[in-house]
């Protein structure tokens, strides 16, 4: 028994790898924070329909799902970069850099989940809106308190559901991640990195043991979640 964790305790004692779970953690719970925020906000302005710029932002919400994760990390890599567009005008104004630090894991965390919290969101407003909506406005509600008071206490499952499936590929995200955090031992990288360094290496007693953990912290989250959405 005790060869069978010897592995798994020689693993845990990595300084490298703990710092990797805290990581993991951390980001997983500001991600879930602005998924929750986000997915609200955009949900209900994609629920609008016909208004300029619309469809612009659906693209750009739906594009994770449908781009290939290192290169839409590439992408963001060059916006976001030191010369890049975005990357120049936010160390300006704000001397901050967005890759190769812990807000872009968050970034690239955030925006791989993004698509899977809104859409849920946003079809459930939808659909309430077309009921629900239309009463209030009889009864002279004005659409700020439609959408405050009648639509997103409303959407509370959908939400939930939607932070579910975001949590689960945000804990996942590997190639975002590699392109704006870098995969910096011991200020970067996460458990998904862990698993990608340890079996570019061949070492897959390594990779095992951190796939199981990986797996039993997004299991415990995934269970206190799903409680959570069901109340």
């Amino acid at each position: 028994m005790t060869m069978f964790f010897a592995p798994f305790f020689q693993t845990l004692a990595d300084a490298g790898v703990r710092y990797a779970l805290w990581l993991t953690v951390e980001v997983a719970a500001l991600t879930v924070v602005l998924h929750a925020l986000a997915g609200l906000l955009l949900g209900y302005a994609l629920s609008v329909p016909r208004w300029p710029g619309r469809a612009l932002l659906d693209a750009a919400i739906t594009l994770p799902l449908v781009f290939p994760p290192i290169a839409l990390g590439f992408v963001l890599l060059m916006l976001f970069g030191r010369q890049g567009p975005l990357g120049s005008v936010l160390r300006q104004c704000c001397d901050a850099s967005l890759v190769f630090s812990v807000p872009g894991v968050v970034f690239a965390a955030f925006v791989a989940g993004l698509p899977l919290v809104v859409k849920p969101v946003q079809a459930a407003m939808e659909s309430l809106s077309a009921r629900l909506g239309e009463v209030a406005r009889t009864l002279g509600k004005r659409e700020w308190e439609i959408a405050l008071f009648v639509l997103m206490p409303n959407v509370k499952r959908a939400l939930a559901t939607g932070l579910i499936l975001g949590f689960g590929r945000s804990m996942g995200e590997v190639g975002i991640t590699l392109m704006l955090g870098g995969n910096i031992a011991g200020r970067t990288n996460t458990l998904s990195l862990e698993i990608y360094n340890a079996v570019f290496a061949g070492d897959y007693t390594r990779g095992i043991v951190l796939t199981v953990l990986l797996g039993g912290v997004s299991l415990v989250v995934f269970w206190f979640m799903r409680r959570a959405g069901v109340r």
